[in-house]
């Protein structure tokens, strides 16, 4: 659930007159329930402390754009006008539009004023004077990645992009659009500001530099402005009071921290959705908005449901999403797809996990071998050329082990739960190091990922199981029998532990170090006892999916 920067708007009890409410371009993008809740009861969760993983990216966010900043400024300082972020909002409005009228080339840390009528707010980390038409294109920096490279190629669609330091867009076949809503909104929330004063360029458009912070990524907003108004309207009209919301369970739930508690004391969304046995809880986000339009208010309607499947149903087969209801009702965590249940084994088996920062690197490879754990890290804050090193070791350790079991006629494989971040730095790893003592060739990465001996535990255990209460491993090995020795073990926690391990605010903590290496440990070891299990007591232990497909269960 998202939506923490709308402005609060009082409740109906409260007396005097009604102060402006205002939303930024952040709020149009997440949970209505929560903008609500933030914008009439926003003090009450002002001590809380935020989630771990929120305040890493906000902080690498800043970072990134002090270094973009940097750059740009720096490269041609001339043409910048640099509005001071310790200002007064007003302060900073009303230097931003005399930067403007005065006709600066570019302006960073642009902040626009405030409209009590609208209730918009915002501003922009860049404005760009268009020089051929007038008016200003604005720009944003951002930390996560807004495209991915592509090798030159016949293609209906090529982005189009900029260099950084000279505005000159055009069509870009080397890079590959990665769809980034949460931009567009954010561009055509600022294009609007705009335009109230006269200031928006013509050419309708705006940028992204993302996190590689090489290209600015140009977005048409032409065919944007009609979904931005709706969207606005309706997010204006729920921080305004003048539109219901209703919990509803999705990805966002997982940091709010009206997931846990409920104004005044009440219960938390949590509660609710339980107490009302509510359908997000097993089919969350759009799932569950699809079958409400089909009248399935609860698990029960679900698992009730007989018929054919819906027509708008695009989320996989429809009577999966039955049996997940029945089997939640029945309290099972896992259902079986298949019998019997299956998972490639060898004779040398090797266990890999990885510990990353951000998208700093990867500072940990985790391996398991015959009950014995093997870290390769390096704890040089990352970005560090050490990291080179360790990835090297590994990579050279894990070739020499598969090497000898076939040297020796035994069979091998290394496994890993959801290979995505594997992968991802292991090609990541071998493009930035190449050349470096055991560092392998991407040709060499490829090779191995794609072959039969890299397994991943994650698919293994969507192609054979229906599982209610969610597919990630510390959801999935519990059933197995493991726990984790770390209550608190999870990603987002792990990037605390690590900025206090590395020492980024202060001298590094050795306890924190020693905690990262138990939960690298834990996590493969949980994937070995996921892989034992699946072996061994899978198929007497979980029900089948033709039990709960079958059964008509009593509510």
């Amino acid at each position: 659930m998202t939506g923490d920067d709308g402005g609060r708007a009082p409740r109906a009890d409260e007396p005097g007159e009604r102060v402006p409410a205002f939303i930024d371009a952040r709020s149009l993008i997440g949970c209505r329930h929560r903008l609500h809740l933030d914008a009439a009861y926003g003090q009450q969760i002002a001590g809380v402390r935020e989630d771990a993983g929120v305040i890493e990216r906000r902080e690498a966010a800043a970072l990134h754009r002090r270094q973009v900043r940097a750059a740009l400024v720096g490269a041609a300082p001339e043409q910048w006008v640099v509005i001071d972020p310790a200002g007064r909002a007003a302060e900073r409005a009303a230097a931003t539009l005399q930067a403007c009228a005065d006709g600066t080339p570019r302006i960073w840390g642009a902040l626009l004023p405030q409209e009590p009528d609208t209730g918009r707010r915002g501003g922009a980390e860049i404005l760009l004077r268009d020089a051929e038409r007038g008016g200003y294109i604005p720009v944003l920096v951002v930390n996560h990645k807004v495209t991915d490279p592509r090798r030159p190629e016949p293609a209906d669609f090529h982005p189009t992009t900029t260099d950084p330091y000279v505005w000159n867009p055009a069509p870009d076949p080397h890079r590959r659009l990665r769809q980034q809503p949460r931009d567009q909104q954010r561009l055509a929330h600022l294009y609007r500001m705009l335009q109230r004063h006269g200031l928006a360029s013509p050419a309708l458009v705006g940028g992204v530099i993302g996190y590689e912070g090489n290209r600015i990524l140009v977005h048409d907003l032409g065919p944007l402005l009609a979904e931005y108004d709706r969207r606005y309207a309706d997010r204006i009209a729920v921080v305004r009071g003048e539109l219901p919301t209703l919990p509803s369970k999705v990805p966002e739930c997982r940091q709010c921290p009206w997931w846990s508690r409920g104004p005044g004391g009440s219960p938390g969304c949590e509660g609710v959705l339980a107490e009302r046995r509510d359908v997000s809880l097993v089919a969350p986000g759009s799932r569950a908005e699809v079958l409400r339009g089909h009248g399935v208010q609860t698990i029960d309607d679900l698992a009730a449901w007989r018929g054919p499947e819906p027509e708008d149903w695009q989320h996989g087969p429809f009577v999966e999403a039955v049996v997940t209801a029945r089997a939640w009702i029945a309290g099972a965590p896992l259902v079986r797809r298949v019998r019997p249940v299956r998972v490639q084994r060898a004779d040398v088996e090797v266990d890999v996990d990885l510990e990353s920062f951000q998208e700093f690197g990867a500072y940990l490879w985790g391996t398991l071998l015959d009950g014995v754990y093997r870290p390769f890290v390096t704890w040089d804050p990352l970005p560090t050329v050490d990291e080179a090193r360790s990835f090297g070791e590994f990579w050279t350790w894990l070739m020499r082990t598969r090497a000898q079991a076939h040297t020796a006629g035994r069979t091998f494989a290394a496994y890993c739960y959801s290979r995505t971040a594997e992968d991802k730095w292991l090609y990541e790893s071998a493009r930035r190091f190449a050349g470096k003592p055991g560092v392998p060739t991407v040709e060499q990465v490829r090779a191995f990922v794609d072959g039969p001996e890299w397994v991943d535990m994650f698919q293994a255990v969507s192609e054979q199981f229906i599982c209610p209460n969610g597919k990630g491993l510390k959801k999935i090995a519990p059933v197995a029998g493991f726990a984790w020795r770390d209550p608190e073990a999870g990603g987002e926690a792990s990037m605390s532990w690590y900025r206090r391990a590395v020492g980024y605010e202060a001298a590094p903590d050795p306890t924190q170090r020693t905690r990262l290496l138990e939960y690298n440990e834990d996590d493969v070891r949980a994937t070995l006892a996921l892989r034992e299990w699946m072996t061994e007591r899978a198929d007497l232990e979980v029900p089948a999916l033709d039990d709960f497909a079958r059964r008509i269960i009593a509510t």
